[in-house]
């Protein structure tokens, strides 16, 4: 028996100086660790900062002490609610992770890391197998074209199947995941791991917290299991590589470095998905983790060159990792920090971000000076004087910056693609206690929706309310926490409702001509366009062609924005208006009397003219509810779920249990989780998450219009 000794020390030491790049950009990593919640996520990133010596003590999510999970928040509850970004070195390579939440509510927080990152871990749960949010995360993750591994866990968990859940990870996710690693046992009599591609068998000490690892050769009744898997393996990388084709046709017996090198060129390309397995919480396989984030997931020289729009004519260009060459970094997230202000996370694309230096913002069209980088650890910073090419860090003290906001050389400039978020379905009133609060509460609500881009505050025109839409309850729960303590304002919320939207279903045209005097003062503006449905969860589109008249800046600006007026206030009945396609056909203005306020009410006067038009409906959110109930009450639970406008997609059998997938209606799920204790006598549970925004039913619409 071998013992493998621990990494060495320089591997192991954690960051503290301030230089601009720890490692060559050839030995950097970022990665994102993602999952559905409950997966492990937080544990499989404590653990990685553990053995690579990062931190010197083991956190844990159930003693509220993981350097990932710090809001109070997230202690007191269990689970991640911000993203947050450490940095560690493993085999002389620096690893920048990001810890991402599980819960739907906050999937904004894996959309905009998954913008960013270079690779993925996704961690799936041993026993619940793909569930709804790993289906999420996992469409994210193609989306923006993220090489992934897969990590199992949990194997030491009662009703861990490996097999199972490699087969759906094929299956439902469409993927070609294939194990490059197979259990050593399962359940309670799980060992550790059978590495197929050295083929060998390690087990973990656990007086040494699993620091110490020992390889020896695979046991007797293991050997035929693991001979057929790692054939298995040669043949499905030889098929999405090359070079291992050849060695495989010289030699059936592929060697592992020929076999590691392929399954990185195919990882790398998306094209193969390594599984492996292990028990983050019982300290085994993470380390092997940390080793496949190495061995098979891109640094950003493997990744293409990121494309952007010249600002300027519109074209396509092109920014690679060059330090040398000119500046690109994209703002994905914002963050206020009560020691420094608002701190905005950007990862750079090319170029070199210096302390002092000026960079444009292509949005504002203004430039703004670098006062102070940072490298992040959590809820530490480590101040810098430059950020590379390829790295993740944040700046202090930007003023008009927004998520999705490009920085870059003012005579170079490119507008990278920002980032798309989910439409709320949810929303609550809120309203100052005391005149005293009402500034406060002002700046909270702005704090809280600059930082993240799913909460949105809008004033009720009619009632004079503050209304904050959110992800769910639980967004919207937390939200309000964090302006009671972090912001110390004291306000009364009304419950949690529906946020229902307008939309319009077929192509309407609209004008209006402002044309007053107040005072002595002539005020005119005339605005005529033409409005059509998009595609659902598309968002609006506002075309100005302005009917090919030659329109001042300024004039434009102030159409846009009533424009945006218009659609967030609606026609209906007060709701935003969404997936509608608005084209601006004719403008007529005349330079002294044409103000603000007569081009923004003849822009919202037109658009409601349009939409009305173009026979307007609501929508409601649908959702996806997944339900796994004994086979016993199955019936209960697809009667209630009927009552409640519910739609059957998907039945499956595993076990004893059976899992429906259900689209309904979220104004029907109000206090479900109640009902489906009762009708199952506690044996059901269910996970929800947002699927998509339909036109309600007449009755629902009826009800809307007269409450």
């Amino acid at each position: 028996m071998v013992t493998i000794l621990e990494q060495d020390k320089q591997s192991k030491g954690s960051a503290v100086e301030s230089t601009a790049r720890l490692r060559p950009l050839g030995l950097v990593r970022n990665i994102g660790v993602i999952a559905h919640i409950d997966a492990g996520k937080t544990t499989v990133t404590e653990r990685m900062l553990y053995y690579a010596g990062e931190v010197h003590k083991m956190g844990n999510v159930d003693d509220g002490n993981t350097v990932t999970d710090w809001m109070q928040q997230e202690r007191e509850r269990g689970i991640t609610i911000t993203s947050a970004a450490v940095t560690c070195l493993w085999r002389d390579h620096q690893v920048n992770i990001i810890d991402t939440p599980g819960h739907v509510d906050f999937t904004v927080e894996v959309e905009r890391s998954l913008r960013v990152l270079d690779g993925a871990v996704v961690v799936f749960c041993a026993v619940g197998g793909v569930q709804p949010q790993s289906e999420t995360v996992w469409h994210q993750a193609t989306h923006y074209r993220v090489p992934r591994i897969a990590f199992i866990n949990k194997m030491d968990r009662i009703g861990s199947d490996f097999d199972r859940v490699v087969s759906e990870i094929r299956e439902r996710l469409g993927s070609n995941a294939v194990p490059i690693q197979i259990p050593w046992g399962r359940e309670d009599g799980f060992k550790g791991i059978i590495d197929l591609v050295e083929l060998k068998a390690v087990s973990f000490d656990e007086a040494s917290l699993g620091m110490k690892m020992e390889a020896s050769n695979i046991p007797g009744d293991f050997a035929a299991a693991a001979e057929k898997a790692r054939a298995e393996l040669v043949e499905r990388v030889a098929e999405k590589d090359e070079q291992v084709l050849q060695s495989y046709l010289e030699h059936a017996d592929v060697p592992a470095d020929i076999l590691k090198g392929g399954i990185r060129r195919a990882a790398i390309k998306s094209d193969f998905i390594p599984v492996l397995c292990g028990s983050a919480l019982k300290k085994k396989g993470v380390q092997q983790v940390l080793d496949a984030v190495v061995d098979y997931l891109p640094s950003p020289l493997d990744v293409s060159a990121v494309e952007g729009k010249n600002p300027k004519n519109g074209e396509t260009v092109t920014r690679s990792p060059d330090d040398a060459g000119p500046a690109s970094a994209l703002i994905f997230k914002l963050a206020n920090d009560p020691y420094v202000g608002q701190l905005a996370f950007m990862r750079v694309y090319s170029g070199t971000l210096k302390k002092g230096q000026n960079i444009f913002n292509p949005r504002t069209r203004k430039r703004e000076r670098l006062n102070r980088l940072v490298r992040l650890n959590a809820d530490s910073r480590t101040e810098i004087d430059a950020i590379c090419s390829g790295d993740i860090g944040a700046v202090v003290g930007l003023r008009q910056i927004t998520t999705g906001d490009t920085l870059c050389s003012e005579n170079a400039p490119v507008e990278l693609e920002g980032i798309k978020f989910p439409e709320p379905v949810m929303f609550m009133a809120i309203e100052p206690k005391t005149r005293a609060d009402r500034d406060k509460l002002t700046d909270a609500l702005a704090a809280l929706s600059a930082e993240d881009p799913t909460c949105l505050v809008r004033a009720d025109a009619e009632t004079g309310q503050t209304i904050v839409s959110g992800m769910g309850e639980l967004h919207l729960e937390i939200l309000k926490d964090r302006m009671f303590r972090e912001f110390n304002v004291q306000a009364n919320t009304g419950k949690p409702m529906v946020a229902y939207y307008e939309t319009v279903t077929k192509q309407g045209r609209g004008e209006y001509t402002f044309d007053r005097t107040v005072g002595d003062h002539r005020q005119f503006g005339f605005v005529s366009l033409d409005v059509e449905p998009m595609p659902r969860g598309q968002g609006n589109c506002i075309e100005p062609k302005m009917g090919g008249v030659a329109v001042p800046e300024q004039i434009k600006v102030y159409i846009e924005e009533g424009l945006k007026d218009g659609l967030m206030t609606g026609v209906l009945g007060r709701y935003p208006i969404a997936d509608v396609r608005v084209k601006v056909t004719d403008v007529r203005f005349d330079a002294e009397a044409s103000t603000d306020v007569a081009l923004r009410t003849a822009a919202v006067m037109a658009l409601r003219e349009a939409v009305m038009d173009a026979n307007p409906e609501f929508m409601e959110p649908i959702m996806m509810v997944d339900v796994i109930t004994p086979c016993d009450h199955m019936g209960d639970v697809l009667a209630d779920l009927n009552g409640r406008r519910g739609k059957v997609l998907e039945m499956m059998t595993r076990g004893t249990t059976q899992i429906l997938r259900v689209a309904v209606p979220l104004a029907e799920m109000f206090g479900y989780s109640t009902v489906i204790r009762s009708v199952s006598r506690g044996r059901a549970n269910y996970t929800m998450e947002p699927k998509q925004f339909d036109i309600v039913p007449k009755a629902i619409r009826e009800h809307l219009l007269n409450r």
